[in-house]
Formats: structure tokens, sequence, C-alpha cells
């Protein structure tokens, strides 16, 4: 029995990068690897069998059991970050303090949310249809790559003269980058080839990538 606390099941996706880049960057700060994993394939619909969906109802990676606290079962993204980072980040280093700095922590959870419920959800579907869908939609390939391209002008404007997302002055790195930065990353699968139009995103994007933690989590599960 392993004595590490998280078990989690992922795959290689923009959605699953998240955690294991948190994970990575947990171990780096506090010098303790707290994860086993398992190899999800969803091109199998591994994700959609009786056995996952007691952990995850939704049949979606990632998901996690905390062995550590009674086998606790949490499923998505941004859920496991902000509970990572409640049991695991005593430091709060990649968090804020809801009472002590409620503003901060508010505007975590703001860009959080907006990168799971715009940047995942758009940029999901610009790959979908222009990648993926049987058939050429060119008003459905358009529809998303614009609203990508929209989602990645906020961006721009928050990360004016700011390093990171959220927090006071040029922000701290927090979990409200590690959710969205594994998508905006991919830009060029998703049918926008560069992210020059968007100078502060290209650089928010090109800092996250020089962070040894942000490579490692790259490689869970290896290529």
């Amino acid at each position: 029995m392993s004595n590490k606390p998280i078990l989690l099941y992922t795959g290689r996706t923009p959605n699953g990068f998240p955690i294991t880049i948190l994970l990575e960057e947990l171990k780096a700060k506090y010098g303790k690897d707290l994860y086993d994993y398992q190899a999800i394939d969803i091109s199998t619909n591994t994700q959609k069998e009786d056995w996952f969906i007691k952990i995850n109802p939704n049949g979606r990676i990632p998901a996690i059991i905390d062995r550590a606290r009674g086998n606790f079962n949490v499923f998505e993204t941004s859920a496991i970050l902000l509970y990572l980072v409640q049991h695991y980040d005593k430091d709060l280093e990649f968090g804020f303090d809801p009472v002590k700095e409620p503003d901060d922590y508010s505007e975590q959870l703001q860009w959080l949310f907006f990168a799971h419920g715009g940047i995942g959800p758009m940029q999901g579907q610009s790959n979908h249809f222009n990648r993926y869908a049987p058939e050429d939609i060119p008003y459905a390939k358009k529809r998303y790559i614009d609203e990508t391209k929209r989602l990645y002008g906020v961006l721009e404007i928050r990360l004016k003269n700011r390093d990171w997302l959220a927090g006071p002055g040029r922000g701290k790195y927090s979990v409200a980058d590690i959710k969205a930065l594994p998508w905006v990353r991919i830009h060029a699968h998703s049918g926008i080839p560069t992210l020059d139009e968007w100078p502060n995103v290209k650089a928010w994007v090109e800092r996250s990538e020089a962070r040894p933690a942000f490579q490692a989590g790259l490689n869970v599960p290896p290529a």
C-alpha cells in the first residue's frame, strides 16, 4: 500500500495537466511526493466504466482519491486544485487565505472560474470542430476560434503590468494560472498559430514554462 495520500486518475489533456502541475509544484515546495497516478486512456472510454463512475459520476478525467482522508473522492479540475491547496499547501504558496486575504482569494476564484467555464470549454470546442469533427462546419470552426481569441483578449487586459492573474501588485502564481495555462499554451493545436497578438499572454505562458515543476507536470503521464 502506497504511503502517498493522493491517487490521481488522469490523462495527457489540458484538464489533467493542472493537477499534475500543482502536485509537482507542491513536491518542489515541500519536498514531499504526494501522489501516485493511474493513466486513463480516454480514447477507449475507460473513464466511462462502472468502477470509474463510482469515483467521478461525470465520467471525465481528472479525479482523485485522497487516501489520507478516508478515501475521499474529488472530481472537476478546479475543485481538485482548490482541495489540494486547502489540504496540502500549508503555506498557501499557490493560493490565498479566504479569511486573511479575502479580496485576493476572490480574485483567484474569479479567474479560476473564468478559465473553467470559458477558456477550457470554448477552446475545447475549437479543438473539436477544427480537428476531430466528422464533418467540416465552417460556422462552428470560426465561432469557437473567435471566442477563444476573445478570451485571450480578456487575459491580455488582466495581465497588463502583471505577471500572474490573482494577487496584489504584479500578482502571485496560483491555481488560477495553473488552471488556465495548459489550455493557452496549446493555442496552435486549437487553430491559433501564434500569441503575438497578445504579448502579455505570450510572456505569461513563457514565464510559466520556465518553471521546472510546471514542465514536470506536463510529463505526467509520460508521452
